[in-house]
């Protein structure tokens, strides 16, 4: 199952030549993400709380493809790729009407309060597990 997450361009996310701004891509795929691990069960305030550990990007490769432009209706595509012991890795797209504009491929790691590495709890990775699987993504 790849998750969709769909959202418009406002005028705020656009430049002077009325297309979206490079960077306003990665606001976009970071919501649907988040939304992702949302719709997977994991909160990520008790992520935080109840376990000390946080996600974050660690990785990312970009490609763009094709301008959005103010007021397009778009849809972000995200499937898991690979689920290891502390990381995840996505693909992320940026859909309008059929087109693809935009491409990257995130890893996204577990961080302790420190910032070092740290394994996804069991409970956690379950979840995600259970979401990859639905996405049809082989787990690691």
């Amino acid at each position: 199952m790849t998750h969709h997450f769909h959202t418009r361009v406002y005028y705020e996310d656009t430049d002077l030549a009325g297309i979206v701004y490079h960077a306003n891509y990665l606001k976009f795929i970071e919501r649907a993400r988040s939304e992702l691990v949302r719709e997977a069960g994991v909160s990520q305030s008790d992520l935080k709380s109840d376990h000390g550990i946080v996600f974050a990007v660690r990785r990312m490769a970009v490609e763009f493809l094709a301008p959005a432009k103010f007021e397009d209706m778009l849809e972000v595509r995200t499937g898991f790729v690979s689920l290891t012991g502390a990381r995840f890795t996505l693909d992320q797209s940026v859909w309008r009407d059929g087109t693809r504009l935009f491409q990257a491929d995130v890893q996204v790691v577990c961080l302790d309060a420190a910032g070092r590495a740290a394994r996804i709890p069991a409970d956690i990775r379950q979840k995600l597990t259970r979401f990859q699987q639905a996405s049809g993504a082989d787990p690691e």
